[in-house]
């Protein structure tokens, strides 16, 4: 690596998925300014997510300054948002350098942002490197994949990770095992968890209610598929309510679904302390997405994940998670299993302790900063 005096580096963020995985970032980075650290940072939101509940909320609850730069991409198909955002953050680079391109998960805007700095010959640092589901029919895959395939330095959440790593031909010298940024979030705001507006209004009882999160296409896209899905999940629940924010996608398929159960609640999508302090509390988690797996993990919450893979299978292995595939019949004997009281208590993952940011930062500083 080229020691630079003040290298700057930058991060880039574009969907709900990211803000959480980057503050910790950007708080190590300003932390070792503090104490005279020379490393400078230039954060570019991509503006993949652009509405409050999808971004602009999470800035202001995790404390994340105004970015830098806004590429503004909006709306798109993948491959518009894809081009757009390469064509913009080329655009960037062209008139004003960095000299490390930091990117987080595997949104669009990862590999967008990756790909137009490598083709500057601009270093690329991949935090979440590694985890794969297996399943390409997942847009994230894909992009987990490219990114991964252009990647110079790897910020890695666990020793699974890193062996898909190795299994592709990435040497050691080019893997950290730092543990998991979206952690550090978690622990960081557990005190500040806020309790939605509609917690009374629902007549919500700690340890009385499942939360409810589905977004990805094969399951949400189709009308009957989700429909046949929430009703397993209403018959399921004993009466139990069932708060279900409902992401945008998800929306435009509900409004044709008819006679659900009426313990369902639809809420919009919830800022980050609210919708968390609504896991914490929470029966159990029944969800689509991978991010979440985590925080039930470590907030020791019963997760059920309606799909047939996960790119987090530590949270299955060792924590609260479990993989029941996304036929709704899987739901029935789930929860008959979580209302006996016999699900798996579950451990935290190794390095999944608040910490990762600051090692982050550490191993950029030796290897940037002069």
């Amino acid at each position: 690596m080229t020691m630079i005096e003040h290298p700057t580096i930058d991060i880039i963020a574009g969907a709900r998925p990211n803000f959480m995985k980057i503050a910790p970032i950007i708080g190590a980075i300003e932390s070792s300014q503090a104490r005279g650290g020379r490393l400078q940072y230039r954060l570019i939101h991509t503006g993949q997510h652009y509405d409050a509940k999808m971004s602009g909320d999470f800035f202001t609850q995790l404390g994340i300054p105004a970015p830098h730069v806004n590429l503004e991409v909006g709306s798109g198909t993948q491959a518009e948002q894809t081009s757009a955002i390469m064509t913009r953050y080329e655009k960037l680079l062209i008139e004003k350098r960095s000299d490390l391109c930091l990117v987080v998960g595997d949104v669009t805007s990862t590999m967008a942002c990756a790909i137009a700095a490598q083709k500057l010959c601009v270093q690329v640092a991949h935090v979440e490197g590694g985890i794969r589901s297996g399943d390409w029919t997942m847009p994230e895959e894909i992009n987990r994949m490219v990114t991964d395939a252009i990647t110079n330095l790897f910020f890695t959440t666990s020793e699974v990770a890193n062996g898909n790593l190795r299994r592709t031909g990435v040497t050691d010298d080019r893997i950290f095992f730092v543990g998991n940024t979206m952690i550090d979030t978690l622990l960081a705001n557990m005190s500040r968890l806020q309790q939605p507006t509609f917690w009374e209004e629902l007549g919500l009882v700690e340890k009385r209610y499942l939360v409810l999160t589905l977004h990805r296409p094969n399951n949400v896209d189709g009308e009957n598929t989700l429909a046949a899905m929430l009703r397993a999940v209403g018959d399921g629940a004993r009466g139990m309510p069932v708060v279900f924010p409902v992401h945008p996608r998800t929306a435009k398929t509900l409004q044709s679904i008819a006679n659900l159960s009426s313990n369902f609640h639809f809420v919009d999508p919830q800022p980050y302390l609210e919708f968390n302090y609504l896991v914490k509390h929470a029966k159990a988690v029944i969800t689509d997405s991978g991010g979440i797996t985590e925080e039930t993990t470590v907030m020791g919450v019963p997760c059920m994940t309606l799909r047939n893979s996960t790119e987090r299978p530590e949270t299955v292995t060792m924590g609260t998670n479990e993989l029941l595939g996304t036929d709704p019949a899987a739901l029935a004997p789930a929860l008959d299993r979580l209302f006996a009281g016999d699900w798996k208590r579950g451990a935290i993952p190794p390095l999944w302790d608040g910490k990762t940011g600051a090692r982050i930062v550490e191993v950029l500083e030796k290897l940037f900063a002069r």
